[in-house]
Parts: C-alpha cells; sequence; structure tokens
C-alpha cells in the first residue's frame, strides 16, 4: 500500500539497479539533520531517540521520527502549530505595514 507521496512505501531493503536511492537517502539524511539540530536546541533531543534518515523501495528519501511517548508528539505538534501562526502574523503585517503599530487618535 502506497499513498501519494509514496511515504508508507515499503522500505528499500533489496536494491533495484537504476533507483537513486543515495540521493533520496542524502535528501531524507540534510533534513533528519536539520530536524535534529532544532530538538537540540528545543531540548527534545532525547524525546526523538529514533530519528533517523531512510528510503523507500521508489528511491524516495524519508524521515522516520520513530516511536515517541504522546507528550513529545504533542509538544511537537504545537511548536508547528506555533511556527505556522508566527508565519501567518508576519504575512499580514507584511501585507497591512500601516495597521502594526497605529495608536487611536485622541
Amino acid at each position: 500500500m502506497t499513498d501519494r507521496r509514496g511515504v508508507v512505501a515499503k522500505r528499500a531493503e533489496d536494491l533495484v539497479p537504476g533507483v537513486a536511492y543515495v540521493r533520496g537517502w542524502a535528501r531524507a539524511r540534510r533534513s533528519a539533520g536539520t530536524l535534529a539540530d532544532q530538538l537540540v536546541l528545543l531540548g527534545l533531543d532525547s524525546d526523538f531517540p529514533s530519528l533517523v534518515a531512510d528510503v523507500n523501495v521508489f528511491g524516495d528519501g524519508l524521515v522516520q521520527l520513530g516511536t515517541v511517548h504522546p507528550e513529545a508528539a504533542e509538544l511537537l505538534a504545537k511548536l508547528i502549530t506555533a511556527g505556522l501562526d508566527a508565519e501567518m502574523d508576519s504575512k499580514v503585517d507584511e501585507a497591512h505595514p500601516s495597521s502594526r503599530h497605529e495608536t487611536p487618535a485622541a
């Protein structure tokens, strides 16, 4: 079974000639490293001890978070939401710069 992005495709255990497994894995490794760096800064690295790069049978890179406690998953979801909220606020400020620091007329 495969979803539209191939994330649930079977892991590449038996390699097939002509599939760019290394390219996919290298991309996943960079992404996993970026995520790991941020988790360290947040003090959450020990909550995601199984974070690894992987590749599926199609050569698509995958980042496996591993098994985590519900609290760690919930915190990660909250951090993502907070980041998205901050990004949206920034876009609103860019679209309407005059409304940022207006003071009401007396």
